[in-house]
């Protein structure tokens, strides 16, 4: 079935739990109508002036493309920075050289597309504060409180003891 989601239907709402200076706008127009994809996730963005899209990020499982529809950006990379305009697509690859992050250095609203792949998780890494997000239970962790595999494991027949206790 196709669904159209009309232009003068947009209702862009604050996306939630955001703090200042990273208060993106995503139209719900999308999910008002039922549109629920599966693996081809998108958004319509509104990023206001002197606003973040996301902390700069990269995803080991996903891919994304940013279309700017109106307004203008600065895009952030591992090369640097650039500004981006109406009619310019960006393509971040999975992994490290895929990071990103957009910035409104202008005085009017940007609007961008944010279509991204979903094969039902991910895991974003944020190299500025070094923690990661798995999606989909959106479970944050510190990637410096690494621990070894086996790390805590030494007391396996200990447990398996109280297992068969327990059990008799």
């Amino acid at each position: 079935m196709a669904t159209i989601l009309k232009a003068d239907q947009r209702d862009f709402q604050e996306s939630p739990n955001k703090i200042d200076h990273y208060r993106v706008f995503t139209d719900l127009s999308r999910s008002k109508m039922g549109v629920n994809p599966e693996n081809l996730n998108f958004d319509l963005r509104q990023l206001n002036p002197d606003e973040f899209s996301a902390p700069y990020h990269f995803h080991r499982y996903a891919e994304e493309l940013f279309m700017i529809l109106s307004g203008s950006a600065t895009l952030r990379t591992p090369d640097g920075l650039e500004i981006v305009n109406v009619g310019d697509l960006m393509f971040f690859e999975k992994g490290e050289t895929g990071a990103h992050q957009l910035y409104n250095h202008t005085e009017e609203s940007c609007v961008y597309l944010d279509i991204r792949t979903y094969i039902g998780y991910d895991i974003a890494e944020y190299p500025d504060s070094d923690k990661i997000l798995i999606a989909p239970s959106f479970e944050i962790f510190n990637k410096n409180s690494q621990a070894g595999y086996f790390d805590g494991e030494k007391s396996v027949k200990d447990i398996w003891k109280q297992i068969e206790n327990k059990s008799k």
